[in-house]
């Protein structure tokens, strides 16, 4: 890392499961420790810190979703979110400290080149797979994972030190973009909708179904949550400071389906 100008901070592990997990706060909170200390003793110039959305306080819906939130360190709803917030915590300290940083808080990252299988990638695979889907008619807040690759050099050449940049796309409802992935795809788009206090029941009892089966974890009360509540974000202060723009959602999908349709 020697003699490097600067360092784009993207590590990051993520959890949708509730309670405590040593791991994810290892990787996101001691992970980040360690990068601000090899760039103090390297002399790196400028860090770029990756948070996240979920790292933001979580508001009612009638409330908009900027930088104006707090980090929330004690978000009751995941190990994530927390060990995000406190992250971001700590780079602020270590910006008050002498850190030339900015922070970027992507909210739900899609798009093509997705060979690592995201969360949000293996769902729209899935979709291309299957005949019925069932969800909440839920929403939430997309970008496409090249606008926040452009954030974040923005923010690199742009950003004021200590300001945090929130880097959202469009928001969708869950049926609308499944529609949208079969439109694109040419098939189906069938959808068996369940209600939200239903799906929330059965969440309660999916950590146990995902340990006995040893599966990815993809239906949990933490993710349902996600979606049921407020996704109404914006990105006004990264588009008027740093000249951030996120393309159209529908682009991003298309190209998202027919990367996945090659890479089966």
């Amino acid at each position: 890392m020697k003699g490097v100008e600067l360092v784009f901070h993207l590590a990051g592990m993520i959890s949708i499961l509730s309670g405590h997990n040593e791991k994810v706060w290892q990787v996101n909170v001691e992970g980040t420790k360690n990068v601000i200390k090899a760039a103090r003793q390297n002399g790196v110039r400028r860090m770029v810190h990756t948070s996240s959305i979920h790292a933001l306080k979580r508001v009612p819906a009638d409330i908009l979703m900027d930088e104006r939130l707090p980090f929330d360190p004690h978000n009751p709803v995941g190990i994530y979110d927390r060990s995000k917030a406190e992250a971001s915590l700590v780079v602020l300290a270590a910006i008050k400290d002498g850190l030339e940083a900015v922070i970027v808080c992507p909210t739900g990252v899609i798009g093509p080149y997705d060979f690592m299988g995201s969360e949000m990638g293996k769902l729209i695979s899935g979709w291309l797979n299957k005949e019925v889907s069932f969800m909440v008619d839920g929403a939430y807040d997309f970008v496409d994972v090249r606008d926040v690759a452009q954030g974040m050099i923005l923010a690199a050449e742009n950003g004021e030190c200590g300001e945090v940049y929130i880097l959202s796309g469009e928001q969708v409802r869950l049926p609308r973009l499944h529609a949208i992935v079969g439109e694109i795809a040419g098939l189906p788009a069938k959808v068996l909708k369940i209600p939200a206090r239903l799906a929330l029941f059965i969440a309660n009892f999916a950590p146990m179904y995902y340990r006995l089966t040893k599966s990815k974890p993809r239906f949990t009360r933490y993710s349902l949550e996600t979606v049921l509540g407020n996704s109404t974000i914006s990105s006004m202060h990264a588009q008027t400071k740093l000249g951030y723009r996120a393309r159209s959602l529908y682009d991003s999908i298309t190209d998202t389906v027919r990367w996945w349709k090659d890479h089966k």
